[in-house]
Parts: structure tokens; C-alpha cells; sequence
């Protein structure tokens, strides 16, 4: 071997430092947009609305891309911690409330209050935030974010009253479920992602999954993250 020629650079390891670059400068413009929305008159503010959510949708992409090259490295800081279902519902809503408020979306909250549990407190907060703002888009005006402890799981469900998923989402959905590589289509990093953050929750021989039905409490799409 040629001692002298140079090694091939991990263009990995670049492209990682490029996203990790890419989603600092998204955060500084989802933060000046919440900030001023308030500033704008009525037109502005339904002319800006859809920017918050479409850049508040390439920041969640490019965050689960990072999250996916670190867990598949094997060097993500997984931090199994007991988290407050209370604290964790309350962040989120407050996470998601300037693109639902200024989307004239209601968001109800029906949770088992006082409850605790051990999950990736920023990986599953990243799961549900992107389930919120998806089916914000999605819905007509009302989502519902529910958290409630279901034969000893976790079960996180967002649903909206929207037209539901269509059958290629369905058996996307269904596929990633199932352990198959999904990873194509508009909802393919979302779907794999969220996927590869449950099965990282295990706990007494169970493993957590993702679901994606219709119908549920609202008639429309209806998103299912379970945690053993």
C-alpha cells in the first residue's frame, strides 16, 4: 500500500457536520419568525404561517437525520431517564403553540395525569413534535394529543379531524412497523425515524413500535407511539 496517498475522508462525517450546521441557522429562523408573527398584520401573518411550518418541518427532517447517523454509529448519548408525562405534555404544547395558534388549530390534551415514565426524554419529544406539526398540516382545525398508560405501556396517540391517511402512508406505515427499511416517499425519514426511536425502548422483553391508523376520536389521521 502506498503509504503516501492520503486516506479517503468519511464523507459521512462531513455530511453530519454540514446538517448539524444547516439546523443551527433553521433554529435562529423558526425563532425569529415566532417571535415577530405578532408584529405582522393579518395578511402578513396568513402569508407567514405556512413558512413556520415548512421550515419547522425541514428543521425536524434534518434532526432526525442526525439522530439516525448518530444511533446507526453507535454513538448517540441514549438517555433512559423517568420523565414527568405532565412536564413532557406541557413542553410540547408549548413547543407547537405559535404554528397552531396562528394556523386557527385547537389542540386538546387528554392525559393520565401524574404519571412517570423512562423513555429518551429528547428523542421521544422530537417524535411527537414532528407528529404535531405533520398533522397540523394535515387537519381541518382540531388535534388531540393523548398520553395514557395502557397494559403497561406507554401510549402516545395525535390524532386530527383531517381526511385520514392515504393507503400508501398506511402501508408505509405498516412496513416500518414490521422491521422493513422505508425510507423513500415524503413521509419515509419521518415514519424511519420514529420507528428506530421506539425500538430503542425496551423494557421486560417488549420493544416499542409505531402505528398509524384512521379514524380514532377525531374521524381523521391518527398517529400511535407505544413505550414498554
Amino acid at each position: 500500500m502506498d503509504k503516501n496517498k492520503e486516506a479517503t475522508p468519511d464523507i459521512s462525517a462531513f455530511l453530519a457536520s454540514a446538517v448539524h450546521d444547516m439546523k443551527n441557522s433553521i433554529g435562529i429562523l423558526i425563532n425569529f419568525l415566532e417571535t415577530n408573527l405578532t408584529e405582522l398584520g393579518p395578511d402578513a401573518q396568513s402569508k407567514a404561517t405556512p413558512m413556520l411550518y415548512e421550515v419547522k418541518r425541514v428543521n425536524d427532517n434534518l434532526v432526525q437525520m442526525l439522530a439516525i447517523y448518530k444511533i446507526g454509529n453507535q454513538f448517540y448519548p441514549f438517555d433512559l431517564t423517568e420523565n414527568s408525562i405532565d412536564d413532557f405534555v406541557r413542553e410540547i404544547v408549548e413547543q407547537n403553540k405559535t404554528l397552531l395558534d396562528y394556523s386557527g388549530i385547537t389542540l386538546d390534551v387528554d392525559l393520565d395525569e401524574g404519571l412517570a415514565w423512562y423513555f429518551d426524554y429528547e428523542l421521544i419529544s422530537g417524535v411527537i413534535s414532528h407528529a404535531l406539526n405533520n398533522a397540523t398540516h394535515y387537519t381541518k382545525d382540531k388535534l388531540l394529543l393523548s398520553v395514557k398508560e395502557e397494559g403497561g405501556e406507554l401510549v402516545i396517540r395525535v390524532e386530527d379531524n383531517g381526511s385520514g391517511y392515504p393507503s400508501s402512508v398506511l402501508e408505509a406505515g405498516d412496513a416500518v412497523s414490521k422491521g422493513v427499511d422505508f425510507a423513500s416517499g415524503s413521509t419515509g425519514l419521518g415514519l424511519y425515524f420514529s420507528s428506530m426511536v421506539a425500538k430503542l425502548h425496551k423494557n421486560c422483553g417488549k420493544t416499542g413500535g409505531i402505528f398509524l391508523e384512521n379514524g380514532g376520536n377525531l374521524g381523521g389521521s391518527c398517529f400511535i407511539l407505544r413505550l414498554p
